[in-house]
């Protein structure tokens, strides 16, 4: 197997796995139909951030005992019994509470391995353009799930349906990661090859000591940026009566192209001030959704601009977070990135959730766009401490 047909399909396996995120925008729908609320979806998706902690804390030493790809498999297996037990659920009860936290188990050993499988394909000087790949098919599986539930609820079929439909992907997904093992060892990078994963409170504490602190600070700050907007857009979308399916073709269409033309880009000399700019258009973009006032054309530029913003700076910051490693730590900093990132993902909803029913979406939005604009502080000011520094 080539080196590109084995690329290729790493990263549908990862399209079809990345699905199960896209639908935790869904949440507060499935949850309506048993009265629960945001608090419900946002206090489920706790329980999901805690184990997914849990699971990129130990999934260096998992998959030093497995194997990367094997674990990979296991991710996806995993994930599609969670997927089947939200599809049955009628309650806030214990078959919800075990859907959430093999949600979090299964896609933290994704999350977080995946991007450590692509470090042995590639060099320092392809980085961004293989994660900014990486990121148009992790993009696209997070946007196109809620936009085919809408289609299947089209054609009569139920938002249950896409959860079992996807819980499927799953399967087909973990299958595809273990018949790549034999492949993946063949093409590892001489340096990477070897290298081990297990995380540990020594080298978070290198880590965080090295250049490699930033991204993980910022990625943190961004994924809550991006959970506040996209996990309650169906909660907005109501709101002004517009459709949520047309954001997320909107969002997610936009976010693939900004990541494709990425893939041509190798960094360049300034990569903090790209990622500072885009991510001042993604505070502003934030913000912007106050001011839909029920219009179409202006909900699909809010779409825009927080693809841009977000979409466009996520997959350059990842490959920062890799390229700011200190020499032998490259997977546990970014296993350190993606633990910093579901903090944002999964635990900022529930503070979402709480600001949407006691404050409502205006001061919700606020919030976050203020999170995005410290992410860009932050990022501009490495900036023109690397410019004081040449």
């Amino acid at each position: 197997m080539s080196r590109v047909v084995l690329l290729a399909l790493f990263l549908f396996a990862v399209f079809l796995q990345a699905g199960t995120y896209g639908l935790t925008f869904l949440l507060p729908d499935l949850f309506a139909t048993f009265d629960a609320d945001e608090r419900d979806v946002g206090l489920m998706l706790s329980i999901t951030a805690l184990v997914t902690l849990i699971t990129v804390y130990f999934s260096g030493h998992l998959s030093d005992a497995l194997g990367r790809m094997r674990t990979l498999g296991l991710s996806g297996f995993t994930i599609t019994g969670a997927l089947f037990l939200y599809a049955e659920a009628q309650e806030i009860g214990p078959s919800l509470v075990l859907a959430s936290a093999l949600i979090g188990f299964g896609w933290g050993l994704m999350y977080t391995l995946a991007p450590v499988v692509l470090t042995r394909l590639s060099g320092e000087g392809n980085r961004v353009q293989v994660f900014s790949l990486y990121s148009v098919f992790l993009m696209a599986g997070f946007g196109i799930s809620p936009v085919y539930t809408s289609w299947l609820e089209a054609w009569g079929f139920g938002l249950r349906d896409t959860f079992r439909m996807v819980g499927v992907f799953c399967t087909v997904s973990g299958i595809i990661f273990l018949t790549l093992r034999q492949a993946m060892a063949h093409h590892a990078v001489a340096e990477a090859a070897g290298t081990r994963s297990r995380l540990s409170l020594k080298a978070i504490t290198a880590i965080m000591r090295s250049r490699g602190w930033l991204p993980i600070i910022m990625v943190c700050l961004g994924a809550s940026v991006f959970a506040g907007v996209n996990n309650f857009q169906t909660v907005i979308a109501k709101e002004e009566g517009l459709k949520y399916a047309d954001y997320f073709l909107v969002y997610t269409g936009t976010t693939v192209l900004c990541r494709i033309a990425l893939a041509g880009w190798r960094g360049g000399k300034t990569p903090y001030l790209m990622i500072g700019l885009l991510q001042l258009v993604m505070s502003a973009s934030a913000l912007s959704f106050l001011f839909i006032g029920g219009s179409q054309s202006v909900y699909m530029l809010c779409a825009i601009l927080f693809a841009i913003g977000y979409g466009a700076s996520y997959p350059i910051l990842a490959a920062m977070a890799a390229n700011d490693a200190q020499n032998g730590l490259v997977a546990q900093t970014v296993q350190l990135f993606s633990l910093t990132y579901f903090i944002g993902i999964f635990g900022f909803p529930y503070v979402a959730g709480l600001l949407l029913v006691e404050h409502g979406i205006p001061v919700m939005l606020v919030v976050v766009a203020a999170l995005a604009a410290i992410e860009a502080t932050m990022a501009l000011q490495r900036y023109r401490g690397d410019r004081r520094n040449q």
